[in-house]
């Protein structure tokens, strides 16, 4: 084992999972990490590890479970790790679970629970300004009038596209939820409410498990 103790933090897209990393990542002193991030640094670097990574994401391909592990055994190794990673949307599988144990002990897994229509409502409400690059929300944030007519939805943020990719998310995790409630460090968090009810939500969590 390299390092611990990590951090997990997962949820549905669209869950608010950048924001509250950034203050979980705050809060305990972990470097925030992705796999996308951890995979454009390597390429970017043209280490030998990214050049394999390339060599698949070049076709198209998932980046085999092997090259991931291998970035993170790199990214630990880190002198800013010594006390363990915040993992953003990381491990989406139970083998890719397995393998992270044995190169860092996990701490805590902070899962943002919203449901489905919720996601729906915030992903598919989502409007992008062409000529400013600003997002607008029907909703929660609308558009001046004099501008909604040239406002684009995403492709991605359609309904279908939507409620796809939380089938495939919910494939994925419901095994790893289970796998970390079994080991007694998965945490359930309402991720429903503002910014600020959950930032408070998850503090609160986190302070409570560091003081035992």
């Amino acid at each position: 084992m390299v390092n611990g103790e990590s951090i997990i933090l997962f949820g549905p897209p669209g869950a608010g999972k950048g924001t509250q990393s950034g203050l979980i990542s705050t809060i305990t002193g972990k470097p925030q990490v992705s796999t996308g991030d951890m995979l454009r640094e390597a390429v970017s670097d043209n280490s030998e590890v990214g050049g394999e990574a390339k060599s698949y994401m070049d076709k198209g391909l998932l980046v085999p479970d092997k090259i991931i592990m291998e970035l993170i055994k790199i990214r630990l190794s880190k002198d800013d790790a010594k006390n363990g990673l915040l993992f953003d949307g990381f491990p989406r599988t139970i083998p890719q679970a397995m393998a992270l144990e044995k190169l860092t002990s996990v701490s805590m897994v902070v899962s943002l629970v919203v449901q489905d229509d919720e996601i729906v409502s915030r992903i598919a409400g989502r409007r992008t300004d062409p000529e400013t690059g600003e997002i607008y929300h029907v909703e929660y944030k609308p558009a001046p009038q004099d501008i909604r007519s040239r406002l684009l939805q995403r492709d991605d943020d359609t309904e279908d596209t939507v409620r796809n990719r939380l089938s495939t998310f919910h494939k994925q995790t419901a095994p790893l939820s289970d796998f970390y409630r079994d080991k007694g460090i998965l945490i359930e968090v309402d991720g429903s409410g503002d910014i600020e009810q959950v930032s408070s939500s998850i503090e609160a969590i986190i302070k409570r498990n560091s003081l035992g």
